[in-house]
């Protein structure tokens, strides 16, 4: 040992704190806490053969080191953390993500809350939601909000009235900017309305369809159909929202999963960000150089650097490893204001969690190292009773409105990837109306054709969203071809579940086969699921996207754009004043002209083509 060594380890406090240990080039290689700093730096430097290989070699490269004395265990946990993050240590596990995450605020402590994106947390009195990773759900999540919960969402300072802008003429916002709109029954509308956010964002779904379905009641009673009829429509949209939503069990409430998967020197986390029972964010890491790590050291290390993040907490997070985490307990449950448990399950809802959670680090890791996933496709291929393993599957869903803009998608997994080279987009041609069986068999014709040139591209297995409906329409499309794949349809949990025997598992997707009366009930916490629901996310997500973009374009096409004159600005001006075409059409031809930027000549072609 150093001589300057032995004399600094003379002087160090028998105190809680941390040290930093340096090599020759003053570089800092290895950053630990400890509740007796004397006695931890003095076990290190001390020879023992229960010291591993890397703590043996990080003690030869050692030349000096510091220390920095803390008032509690606690305290040196959050110096220790801030440390590693900011110096970034050789002998450390290094956390290589600093990002806080996206989240949902809803700012209840304001006379007129709002709902905005943020990746910092603060102490104000607001809620918080998520972590939402990949932030692709959020997004989705606030597009319906805006459409539907007329909820200010923009950041303005309400104290100086002003003129409610477009929104509130769409009808996406009970415009609290106006003050001829800040009545008490205004006030109470907007807070139910915030109260319909909250528990939409929270999964709440029987309280809030109930509160719904009340109300309804009420203006129906009231004799204000109008109104009546607004919350029966939005009820449906509600209820079509939720069934995009992936509930694993409502009884798991709000938690955190860390899923592990060590090989040799490398491991994969998989976090699995579940609210309400509902998966709402998913993020892998990808720790190496691990060695001589525990798997109780990485684990402790990874918790201490990850909730260093500003994320919402829950009240429980579930670990891979039996480990007692007093005081990282009493760190998080500070910051939470409340209660947060470390729970290592061994059987139970939250033991398939976990083992949720640890399968997909599996895969993460296998897609870290390029390497190709071969066990759940054999479970798949059991599971389903195929006659070959699927290594490329395909899935195909459509998408219409009462039969408006019907389109299809298809999209091909392979290799642990999407293809997006192989995605296809198809506008339904020959189906007439409300036909979701005929229109699933044209797009699978469709491919079919396409294919049967390139059959070194077949799927092995093509999966259609729905029934044994959409089941039949697609064999019977595939059948003419003559090629070797499989068909397969995947429903929704709840989707067409009547009798008695069946309302028990009413709660799981199924798989319908060809020939079988009964489905095939997905269990929600298996490797195999998991993968079948991601490809019918993927396709459904993709055919959903199109439709929106064509009827979008088809409702952007405004009768006002074919009229010689009426360019942008004029048509917004005309939008803004009249708030739509109906009234334009019923206004004046003196009313037209009289709007600064028209003339009469302008105004009489208006009229006529109209």
């Amino acid at each position: 040992m150093d001589i300057n060594i032995k004399k600094k380890l003379r002087h160090v406090p028998s105190s809680p704190g941390i040290y930093i240990f340096k090599d020759y080039q003053k570089r800092a290689i290895y950053v630990g806490k400890a509740k007796n700093l004397r006695n931890r730096l003095r076990s290190h430097f001390r020879k023992s053969p229960s010291l591993d290989a890397r703590k043996t070699r990080m003690v030869k490269e050692i030349r000096d080191f510091e220390y920095v004395v803390t008032k509690n265990e606690l305290e040196a946990l959050i110096l220790e953390a801030n440390f590693i993050k900011k110096v970034k240590p050789r002998y450390n596990i290094i956390l290589r993500d600093d990002k806080n995450y996206p989240c949902l605020r809803l700012t209840i402590n304001e006379e007129w809350p709002r709902l905005e994106v943020v990746r910092r947390l603060k102490k104000d009195g607001s809620l918080y939601f998520g972590p939402y990773v990949p932030a692709r759900t959020m997004q989705e999540m606030l597009k319906f909000i805006r459409r539907n919960f007329p909820i200010r969402l923009f950041r303005h300072n309400l104290e100086k009235p002003f003129r409610p802008c477009v929104q509130y003429q769409m009808k996406r916002c009970l415009a609290p900017c106006s003050e001829s709109l800040r009545k008490p029954s205004d006030r109470d509308r907007y807070r139910e309305t915030v109260d319909e956010v909250r528990s939409f964002i929270q999964g709440e779904r029987k309280g809030l369809l109930s509160v719904l379905k009340k109300r309804m009641q009420w203006f129906s009673d009231q004799m204000n159909f109008e109104e009546a009829a607004k919350i029966r429509d939005r009820l449906k949209v509600l209820e079509k929202a939720w069934e995009a939503q992936r509930v694993i069990a409502p009884e798991l409430g709000d938690m955190d999963v860390i899923g592990l998967y060590r090989k040799n020197r490398e491991a994969t986390v998989f976090m699995l960000f579940i609210r309400n029972g509902m998966v709402v964010g998913q993020k892998d890491f990808f720790l190496k150089k691990l060695e001589d790590v525990e798997d109780k050291e990485m684990v402790l290390s990874f918790i201490e650097q990850f909730y260093s993040k500003e994320i919402p907490l829950p009240p429980k997070i579930i670990i891979p490893v039996k480990a007692e985490l007093t005081i990282q307990k009493e760190w998080l449950s500070r910051r939470r204001g409340q209660v947060v448990k470390f729970i290592y399950p061994e059987r139970g809802l939250k033991a398939k969690a976990l083992k949720m959670a640890g399968d997909n680090a599996f895969y993460s890791f296998s897609k870290y190292k390029g390497e190709r996933i071969d066990e759940t496709l054999l479970k798949i291929k059991s599971l389903l009773n195929l006659g070959m393993v699927p290594e490329r599957i395909g899935a195909i869903d459509v998408s219409n409105i009462s039969g408006s803009e019907a389109v299809g998608a298809l999209v091909i997994y392979e290799a642990g990837n999407f293809i997006k080279d192989d995605y296809r987009l198809f506008k339904i041609k020959t189906v007439k109306g409300i036909n979701d069986f005929a229109m699933i068999g044209e797009v699978v014709g469709r491919y079919m054709q396409k294919i049967s040139d390139n059959k070194s591209r077949l799927p092995q297995l093509i999966l259609v969203d729905g029934g044994k409906g959409q089941l039949l329409s697609a064999q019977r499309a595939v059948k003419p071809f003559n090629l070797p794949v499989e068909i397969a349809a995947i429903a929704k949990a709840g989707d067409g579940v009547g009798s008695v025997r069946s309302a028990i598992r009413g709660e799981l997707d199924r798989i319908y086969l060809p020939g079988e009366k009964e489905p095939v009930y997905l269990e929600p916490f298996k490797a195999s699921t998991h993968l079948l629901q991601k490809i019918r996310d993927e396709v459904h997500r993709l055919a959903v996207n199109y439709h929106k973009k064509l009827r979008s374009r088809r409702t952007l096409e405004s009768p006002l754009e074919k009229i010689k004159g009426i360019g942008k600005t004029r048509r917004l001006l005309l939008l803004k004043h009249f708030g739509g075409i109906d009234a334009i059409r019923k206004a004046s031809l003196d009313e037209i002209a009289s709007l600064k930027g028209m003339n009469r000549k302008v105004a009489g072609d208006l009229k006529k083509l109209l």
